[in-house]
């Protein structure tokens, strides 16, 4: 009992932070591990738990998606949906420790991309954004890895959507729906596996309905200024967390 309860706990903080940046499976992922699963089935469960807050919260924010200057939001709709299939049978179909070696690596990047769009580069008439070819394959990449683990994805998409050429706060509800797109197309596949837990499923995903409302909330109401801070900080903080975990596993 006190397992779940713990997982309900992280859970809530884990939908506030997909709300606000991603990376709310990196908190789930440890406590429904702490409940006896596996990393494979805690991995697969923590995507489906997590799924209809990522719903809600995009849904709560949908007046903020917008499309970006080279590429229509159904265009990214579509490539996500498309990704996160591919994704998630990869995943079913082999062996996660590779990637996982590989999560804190792209997480750092995706961190400093953000960290050098938000600060230091300058925007001016002449500036230039990621091409139509590029964002989609930003966007096919990262569907694709978003399927497959998911940690760590609203970072990414976040990088690419402002380096793109959206501002933070709609780069922000935009990512928050195209995650649900992601796990949606994902969840579908994994209905078909036997890993799916169903009783911290209930625990999680409820909790992270809640989270992500508060979250969805203070999108709305943050600083722009302070919520660039407040991104980078978590992807720095997350960056680190994930190089000690796969320190730990060797």
């Amino acid at each position: 009992m006190m397992t779940l309860i713990i997982l309900f706990i992280v859970a809530f903080f884990a939908g506030i932070q997909n709300a606000l940046a991603g990376g709310g499976s990196f908190l789930t992922l440890p406590a429904l591990m702490f409940t006896g699963l596996d990393a494979r089935a805690a991995n697969i469960t923590s995507t489906v738990a997590l799924f209809p807050g990522q719903i809600t919260t995009g849904f709560a924010g949908r007046k903020n998606v917008s499309d970006l200057p080279q590429l229509s939001f159904k265009a990214l709709f579509i490539i996500s949906f498309l990704g996160g299939i591919i994704g998630a049978i990869l995943l079913l179909a082999t062996p996660i420790s590779l990637f996982e070696a590989l999560v804190p690596w792209l997480v750092l990047f995706a961190t400093l991309v953000f960290l050098w769009g938000s600060f230091f580069r300058k925007i001016d008439e002449n500036s230039k954004t990621l091409s139509r070819n590029k964002t989609i394959l930003s966007q096919i990449v990262i569907s694709i890895y978003g399927g497959y683990f998911g940690g760590g994805i609203g970072i990414l998409m976040l990088a690419a959507l402002t380096i793109a050429g959206l501002a933070v706060r709609k780069a922000g509800a935009t990512k928050n729906v195209l995650a649900g797109v992601i796990n949606a197309s994902a969840v579908f596949i994994f209905l078909f596996s036997n890993e799916v837990a169903w009783t911290q499923v209930a625990v999680a995903g409820i909790a992270a309905i809640a989270g992500g409302q508060v979250g969805a909330f203070a999108l709305q109401k943050v600083n722009e200024k302070a919520l660039r801070i407040c991104i980078i900080t978590l992807g720095f903080c997350l960056t680190i967390g994930l190089f000690m975990k796969t320190n730990n596993s060797f």
